[in-house]
C-alpha cells in the first residue's frame, strides 16, 4: 500500500531528532501501526530490529533484554532502531524498557526505541509511571473517510457502512468474506487476545453481549440498569461501566457522558452509546450496503454513528472531549470542548428523532462559541467526515 498516513511525516521527524524520546505508537488493532513504522524505518536508512510480542503465550522481560542487546549490535554511526510490537503483553515490560532506556542514557548510546500497541492499555500497565518523561505517544485512530478515499477510492458513503479498517478494504466486493473478516480478525481477536487476555474479567459472556449491545444501541443513551435488563445478566453497573472502559481501551466502544458543566455529574450520567469505527456496527447488523441505504431509519443513524465515530477518535487521540446534552425532552447530539472553547453539534440524518432538538435552550442555558448543523441545510454530512475536527472547532 503506497498510501501515507499523516502521522508518518510526525514519526519521521523524530526519529531524525537526536535520541531524546521512547516512541509510542499506539491505537486500536489493525489500523495500520505497524506498516506506518516499517515505513518510517525503511525511508530512515537506519539499521532496524523489528520483534512482535503478539502471541497467545505472554513473553517475559528477558525477552525485551535479549532484542534490545540485537538492536545495539547493529548500531552504525547514525545509531539503530529498536521496535517492539505489541509490548504491553509482556509482563513487566515497563520496567525492563526503563532500566534498558537507562542505561543507554548513561553510556550515550544512540539507539532510538519504537514501541507499538494500544494506548490506554499501554498506559495503564506502567507507561505514565515507570517510564515518566522518557517517552512521546504518536496515536494512529480507525482511518477517516478522506483518508479511506486517498488510499482506496472510496466514496462517503461507502465509508459510513463500512469504516475506517484498511485491511478490510479489498474485502468490500464480497459482503459475507467482509463480515467474517471483521467479526473474526478483529471484534473476536481484539476481544480474546486484547481485553480478556490483559484484563481481569469475571463474565466474559456479558462482556461479548455488551458490546454486541453497544453496536445496536449506538448513537442513543442507554442507563446502565437498562443495559442489565437488556443483558439479562445478575451484573452490575459497576460491572458494566468497567466493561465499557476496557472496550474504550481497545478503541470498539465508549460512552460519550452528558455534559452538565460540571465533572462530577458528567461522570455519573447514562452514557451516549458510540462505536469508534461504523464497520463494527454494520458487520453485526445483518444489514448489506445497499440494503442499509435504502432503508432511511437505518441509514440515519448509521450516519449519526459515523459522525460519533469521527468525534471519538478525535478524542481518544486527545484532541478534544466529547460529551451530548439531555434535559427532559431536548437535546444536542454532540458537544465538543476543546480548553475552554465549547461547540455543540446537531446532526440532522434523516432519520425520526426521539427527542426534540435542543440547539436554542443549550445555547441560553452555557453560551457555547459555536453551533454547528451537520447535514440537511447545514454542513454536508461528506464535508464534515472529510476533514479533521480541528477544522470545524478552530
Amino acid at each position: 500500500m503506497s498510501y501515507q498516513r499523516p502521522q508518518f511525516a510526525v514519526l519521521s521527524s523524530r526519529l531524525d531528532e537526536p535520541r531524546r524520546f521512547i516512541q509510542v505508537v499506539a491505537g486500536p488493532r489493525q489500523v495500520g501501526k505497524t506498516t506506518l513504522v516499517q515505513q518510517v524505518c525503511e525511508a530512515s536508512g537506519l539499521s532496524v530490529q523489528f520483534a512482535s510480542a503478539d502471541e497467545p503465550t505472554l513473553r517475559g522481560s528477558e525477552w525485551i533484554t535479549q532484542q534490545w542487546e540485537i538492536a545495539r549490535l547493529m548500531q552504525g554511526e547514525r545509531g539503530s532502531v529498536l521496535v517492539l510490537d505489541e509490548v504491553q503483553k509482556v509482563s513487566g515490560w515497563s520496567e525492563a524498557v526503563k532500566r534498558l532506556w537507562d542505561e543507554d542514557s548513561r553510556k550515550k548510546r544512540p539507539l532510538k526505541v519504537i514501541l507499538l500497541g494500544s494506548a490506554p492499555l499501554l498506559i495503564q500497565r506502567g507507561l505514565a509511571e515507570s517510564l515518566a518523561g522518557r517517552f512521546e505517544v504518536l496515536h494512529l485512530p480507525h482511518w477517516s473517510a478522506e483518508e479511506m478515499h486517498q488510499a482506496f477510492g472510496w466514496t462517503v458513503p461507502q465509508s459510513i457502512f463500512y469504516g475506517g479498517y484498511p485491511g478490510a478494504a479489498s474485502l468490500i466486493g464480497d459482503h459475507d468474506r467482509w463480515v467474517r473478516y471483521v467479526r473474526d480478525s478483529l471484534i473476536e481477536t481484539t476481544l480474546s487476545r486484547d481485553v480478556l487476555l490483559l484484563s481481569r474479567v469475571d463474565k466474559p459472556a456479558l462482556l461479548r453481549r455488551m458490546f454486541e449491545l453497544g453496536c445496536r444501541y449506538s448513537g442513543q443513551i442507554l442507563s446502565y440498569t437498562k443495559m442489565i435488563g437488556q443483558l439479562q445478566d445478575a451484573g452490575n453497573t459497576t460491572t458494566l461501566a468497567h466493561y465499557l472502559e476496557l472496550l474504550g481501551a481497545a478503541g470498539m466502544l465508549t460512552g460519550f457522558s452528558k455534559y452538565a458543566g460540571e465533572a462530577v455529574r458528567s461522570r455519573g450520567s447514562s452514557p451516549k452509546l458510540q462505536v469508534f469505527d461504523t464497520a463494527l456496527l454494520s458487520a453485526l447488523s445483518g444489514y448489506r450496503f445497499e440494503e442499509a441505504q435504502a432503508d432511511r431509519e437505518y441509514w440515519g443513524r448509521l450516519t449519526e454513528s459515523a459522525v460519533g465515530a469521527h468525534l471519538a477518535n478525535a478524542a481518544a487521540a486527545g484532541k478534544c472531549e466529547v460529551f451530548y446534552w439531555r434535559d427532559r425532552n431536548r437535546e444536542v447530539d454532540f458537544v465538543v470542548r476543546v480548553g475552554r472553547r465549547l461547540t455543540a453539534i446537531e446532526v440532522k440524518s434523516g432519520r425520526t428523532p426521539e427527542v426534540l432538538p435542543g440547539m436554542q435552550a443549550f445555547n441560553e442555558a452555557f453560551k457555547p462559541d459555536r453551533l454547528l448543523l451537520v447535514g440537511g441545510d447545514g454542513i454536508a454530512v461528506e464535508d464534515f467526515l472529510c476533514k479533521p475536527i480541528e477544522h470545524w472547532l478552530a
